[in-house]
């Protein structure tokens, strides 16, 4: 199980609200883009993490967590399964208090080191979903 309702409801509510989005770009047709505008109707600060270090809803980009100047709470991941694990590894390194990784994205090694590192974390769901369940 990687995404109890405790977990789910702390990291929605407690852990913070700058959230780091790795993979958002400017591209509307990808989840990312979407994910990121439910996560700011929310209250959320998103912080778009890509490459292209390009500005998405009005937040400026980053290329990587390491260039962002300022602490984020939660990493928020989009990318693959393989590139998830050093994402999440950089989230430890970059003092977040938890890591998601979205829907389709798992790394069961990487889960069990970012948990044992002390972040929250859930894996394989999608906060836009679980946001709204809150209430």
């Amino acid at each position: 199980m990687y995404a109890d309702a405790e977990t789910i409801r702390k990291i929605l509510t407690t852990d913070g609200d700058t959230w780091a989005v790795v993979g958002l770009s400017n591209n509307q047709s990808r989840a990312a883009y979407g994910v990121a505008a439910v996560l700011q109707r929310f209250g959320k600060r998103i912080v778009p993490v890509h490459p292209k270090a390009e500005a998405v809803h009005g937040e400026q980009g980053y290329a990587s967590l390491a260039d962002i100047p300022f602490p984020v709470d939660v990493v928020d991941v989009f990318v693959n399964s393989e590139l998830a694990g050093a994402v999440a590894d950089e989230a430890v390194a970059k003092g977040a208090k938890a890591v998601w990784f979205q829907l389709g994205v798992v790394d069961e090694e990487a889960y069990a080191r970012t948990r044992a590192a002390g972040l929250d974390m859930v894996m394989d769901r999608c906060p836009a979903i679980e946001i709204p369940k809150l209430g």
